[in-house]
């Protein structure tokens, strides 16, 4: 499998602030940078660890900070025909993690991020997981299976067109559908656009598309578990939310704090589904405002 870096200006630069490295029988891409307590960023789909670039230099300034690209994004291998599951890429997860001898981190995460996050909360509720999360961080993503609302796009890749709809996709459609999500006056230009469909076809990512999305349809199946996760955790936690989001905006929040009313949030109007793309100072800021220490 190929390792040649897509040819995009930050794109390079990014990549050669991290390494592949081997897990079981896969390479991650993970970006390792800074000193002292450690956090860990975990990125949604269909994007990857690149979405962190904005706030990293505010990151690594205080902590250690560790952005994996999750199994079949970025620059991470992509096997096709491979059962993409979030349980996997959370043991994929505690395996980057106990590599580097780290018992303590925060987790920052953000849509299928918060998912594989939810699942280290309740690893950790069970007694399980490996290392001590310290604190969590979600931005905008479907916590909660109820208030979130995907795409039509989304929709049909999970459906029996998926495989069909994946290999169809183009630049142009990726860049109709996928800046929808962001806020008014917030939308990637087209130079960003191309690092994100570089990025997401990287590998032949095309061709997995359709299968890294069954993480919608494990949200339900795990459903209990996961909102478990948000309910009973005694370690500090909170919500920024871009609440022009239509897949999980200002609907999501209200829900978060229906269910979790001790919770910490913050919202960030006139923001979509990137807050940390989106507005990196704001979301620096209020994780900082809230993070333990």
């Amino acid at each position: 499998m190929t390792t040649q870096i897509p040819p995009a200006p930050g794109l390079t630069a990014w990549y050669q602030q991290g390494r592949l490295e081997q897990h079981g029988a896969h390479r991650l891409f993970l970006a390792d940078a800074g000193a002292g307590p450690a956090v860990l960023c975990l990125h949604g789909f269909p994007t990857a660890s690149w979405d962190w670039s904005r706030l990293w230099a505010g990151l690594v300034c205080e902590h250690r900070a560790l952005a994996p690209d999750m199994l079949g994004f970025g620059f991470s291998d992509k096997p096709r025909g491979h059962p993409y599951r979030v349980m996997e890429q959370a043991d994929l997860i505690e395996s980057v993690v106990a590599q580097r001898l780290i018992r303590r981190v925060h987790l920052l995460c953000h849509d299928l991020g918060d998912t594989v996050g939810q699942e280290l909360m309740a690893r950790q509720q069970d007694g399980v997981l490996s290392f001590e999360v310290r604190s969590v961080c979600y931005l905008n993503g479907g916590l909660i299976p109820g208030a979130h609302r995907p795409r039509m796009i989304q929709r049909l890749l999970a459906g029996p067109a998926g495989p069909v709809l994946a290999l169809a996709m183009s630049r142009r459609r990726f860049k109709r559908s996928f800046s929808a999500v962001f806020g008014p006056e917030t939308a990637p230009d087209d130079a960003e656009l191309d690092r994100f469909w570089r990025l997401l076809t990287h590998n032949g990512g095309r061709r997995v598309q359709h299968r890294l999305i069954a993480y919608m349809a494990e949200r339900l199946e795990h459903e209990s578990r996961w909102l478990a996760a948000l309910k009973q955790t005694r370690v500090p936690q909170c919500l920024i939310n871009g609440l022009e989001d239509p897949v999980s905006g200002r609907h999501a929040l209200e829900a978060y704090e229906q269910l979790v009313p001790a919770a910490r949030t913050h919202a960030l109007p006139g923001i979509g589904h990137y807050p940390q793309f989106e507005a990196p100072a704001q979301v620096l800021a209020a994780w900082r405002s809230f993070r333990p220490g």
